[in-house]
């Protein structure tokens, strides 16, 4: 097993200005509509373009409980581990959603990067198996969770972390033009000195689970109360918080920035992010419906089993 926090591979200068330099709303490149394969029978993984199926489990608008989703990845981390037993391959899946407010903590974390007593946090407040420190989940984060089968795309986890990267940069870039960048030693993704984008992975016998936030409408309150990542230098923004000042670094004719609905920023957000996901893994998505209602379900039958 594996589990990976916080590594970075290249170093890209910050932005030189305070205030980004974005274009007004208008100007901002929406994503293409999404195209979606119709479900088939498992017959053969590779489809047209040498693109993989990936099973897409869209629960962006929903505010999914911590545990409930961290139980269904492990659900399908085992279906996976079967099915690869059974038939050397397997599928990959990618999970999105939202959290209530929640605080996680990763396998390197200490309560020194809390600032506030375990027995009277303001949240719940999880240990997990995945790498790197405590970090903050809430509503008006895009939470991403890919289980894929690293075998099929390339056995090395840094490539996976840079390439996780990769996905939001694109989208900050193509949909919002916010040039975001890499830190040198950080993982994540940074828009000068503030984080818009946290990853923490867990990866056993090459398939991942656990995945990345990004902060789109978020309130950045919460993480006043944590060091998010252990990382006592540096800031946390969001992309609302970027527009908001870039609208005030332009003088005339911009009022109407004031309109934009948190509602609007999360559809636009999520359509970019799962299309460069597909993108950049090369992947063709089959819808898989679960809902809220379900995922308790299984967490009951799930509970009455082990007892």
């Amino acid at each position: 097993m594996a589990l990976l926090g916080v590594y970075c591979f290249s170093s890209v200068p910050s932005l030189a200005s305070p205030c980004p330099s974005l274009p007004l709303w208008p100007q901002c490149n929406l994503p293409k509509p999404l195209s979606y394969s119709k479900p088939s029978k498992f017959t053969s993984l590779l489809i047209k373009s040498h693109r993989r199926i990936c099973e897409l489990i869209d629960l962006h608008e929903e505010q999914v409980p911590y545990e409930l989703a961290w139980s269904l990845q492990k659900e399908i981390v085992k279906e996976k581990k079967a099915h690869i037993e059974k038939y050397g391959d397997c599928s990959d899946s990618l999970i999105v959603l939202q959290h209530p407010s929640v605080y996680t903590l990763g396998t390197a974390s200490t309560e020194e990067n809390l600032n506030f007593d375990m027995k009277s946090a303001p949240f719940h407040v999880y240990r997990t198996e995945r790498g790197g420190e405590v970090t903050y989940h809430g509503p008006g984060q895009i939470v991403m969770y890919p289980i894929i089968n690293l075998r099929r795309h390339k056995m090395d986890l840094h490539w996976y972390l840079r390439t996780l990267e990769e996905v939001i940069i694109r989208v900050l870039s193509s949909t919002f033009s916010i040039q975001a960048s890499r830190l040198e030693g950080l993982t994540g993704v940074w828009v000068g000195n503030k984080k818009l984008a946290a990853i923490g992975i867990r990866v056993a016998h090459w398939i991942t689970y656990h995945g990345l936030a990004l902060n789109v409408t978020t309130d950045l309150t919460p993480f006043k109360w944590i060091i998010p990542c252990g990382i006592r230098d540096r800031q946390v923004g969001s992309i609302k918080g970027l527009l908001t000042e870039a609208q005030s670094c332009v003088s005339h004719g911009t009022d109407y920035l004031h309109d934009l609905d948190d509602a609007n920023l999360i559809q636009t957000a999520y359509k970019s992010m799962v299309e460069e996901f597909s993108q950049v893994f090369m992947l063709e998505y089959q819808n898989k419906t679960i809902s809220v209602p379900m995922l308790y379900e299984r967490e009951k039958n799930s509970l009455m089993k082990e007892t």
